[in-house]
């Protein structure tokens, strides 16, 4: 077993001081990556330009994760969150920078042990040792603020500890302030969404992040809803505290490792559940999943899609509202007076805007490809695609973008169906997506 200990903890404490960490986001190359945005930009919107130096943007990507990897906390959250995007850059030039992000999804450096026991002393009693039958000291996974090991509970379960960092709190305040800063940088990772609003739902979200024992909570609420689900499984509960949770262990693999190397059935299964997960849990837990990158899902032996941390959700006691599956439906169906009536309605165009059903229903419509057909193959051209489109500044999709609303209830979902479909292009998956929508998605149905 790999030993972590440290004398003073000093190499694997998270960082809190806001200047130090404010230094190690500062240290982010940015003239490297400002080119490397330049070139991404030209070339996301037709211009004619000379491909990014590779070798600089290999660096840039190294760098990347580095800092962020290192910085755990709000900063590695972020990149996750960038992580599920990456399918919208163009392929020969997004290679680096998918490998940076990937290893976010599940690595960061550890605590050292007597950190670690340190949390569970404190956590689950001085006597913590005695709820356990073995503890492995060495992490098996990572989490963006917080770590797993795996251990045996007392009546002999395989269970996952998580443990969060000290200082975790105040780390993740000082990184999400710190990376509006940087918001401009990080746009190019993410070409027709907008990083900013990110940041901000992130912030919003951090007190829920922080506390395990609503981590815990939630994911009660999903074991009880998924149990004995064909498809679905989310591992249960043990025990809890603020800042300790114990669940069952699950085994799997994990959904980078199928975006990676899968064969094309174990990709198509994987998309298939997903997006069953992702559109059947606002009506079976009146909760949404709302960290939706690959390092929280696992395809297990019996093709299961297991899902973990529950930190973030967002809570929907009415499920999913009905009007967004009659705009969904509207849109697919090219009826321009009707959708625009109902966004209107519902305060997604501001009163004052200039824009015509047409034009909306332009910008909308090719995001409603993937329901047209039974079936739709979800691929990174498809993705780079609608980047392109609506992140061509040139282009009247561009302007109709930035003229619609989306009022603030909704963006938990939109950005949770974003990076959803993000995992499904970089899973190249083809799954009979309009079957899952009409049976989910309240007012799609015809």
């Amino acid at each position: 077993m790999t030993d972590f200990r440290d004398p003073g903890d000093r190499d694997t404490a998270m960082p809190r001081k806001g200047a130090a960490r404010t230094a190690k986001l500062a240290s982010l190359p940015l003239g490297i990556a400002g080119r490397a945005v330049g070139g991404w930009g030209k070339r996301l919107v037709g211009q004619s330009a000379e491909q990014v130096n590779a070798t600089l943007s290999a660096k840039a990507a190294e760098q990347l994760f580095e800092v962020l990897g290192t910085l755990k906390g709000g900063a590695m959250k972020f990149g996750q969150a960038l992580s599920v995007f990456e399918a919208a850059v163009p392929d020969d030039m997004a290679k680096p920078y998918r490998e940076a992000l990937t290893k976010l999804q599940a690595a960061a450096p550890p605590m050292s042990v007597r950190q670690t026991h340190r949390v569970l002393a404190e956590q689950l009693g001085r006597t913590w040792t005695s709820r356990f039958a073995s503890f492995d000291d060495e992490p098996a996974a990572a989490a963006s603020i917080g770590q797993v090991h795996r251990a045996v509970w007392h009546d002999g379960r395989e269970v996952a500890v998580k443990v969060q960092y000290p200082g975790a709190d105040e780390a993740l305040r000082s990184d999400l302030r710190q990376l509006q800063r940087f918001s401009r940088l990080f746009q190019a990772f993410v070409p027709g969404t907008e990083v900013k609003p990110l940041l901000a739902e992130l912030t919003e979200r951090m007190n829920e992040e922080l506390d395990y024992q609503a981590e815990a909570q939630h994911q009660r609420a999903f074991a009880k809803a998924f149990d004995g689900d064909p498809g679905i499984l989310v591992p249960r509960v043990v025990a809890s505290a603020p800042k300790v949770v114990v669940t069952e262990w699950a085994n799997g693999t994990p959904l980078s490792k199928v975006i990676a190397g899968g064969d094309r059935e174990t990709r198509n299964l994987a998309g298939r559940l997903l997006a069953e997960f992702h559109y059947s849990s606002p009506e079976r837990v009146h909760l949404l999943h709302s960290d939706p990158h690959p390092g929280n899902f696992m395809i297990t032996a019996d093709d299961r899609l297991c899902v973990i941390d529950f930190g973030g959700v967002a809570r929907l006691p009415d499920g999913i509202p009905r009007h967004l599956g009659e705009m969904t439906r509207l849109a697919l169906d090219g009826e321009s007076a009707d959708l625009m009536r109902l966004l209107r309605e519902n305060r997604f165009i501001r009163p004052d805007s200039d824009l015509t059903a047409d034009e909306v229903l332009a910008y909308l419509a090719p995001f409603t490809e993937p329901l047209a057909e039974p079936t739709f193959h979800f691929t990174r051209r498809w993705m780079q695609k609608q980047a392109w489109r609506v992140g061509d500044s040139r282009g009247n999709d561009f302007r109709v973008g930035r003229s619609l609303n989306l009022p603030p209830e909704y963006l938990m979902i939109h950005r949770v169906t974003a990076g959803s479909t993000g995992i499904l292009c970089q899973l190249d998956a083809e799954i009979p997506a309009r079957g899952i929508v009409e049976r989910w998605q309240p007012g799609f149905a015809a």
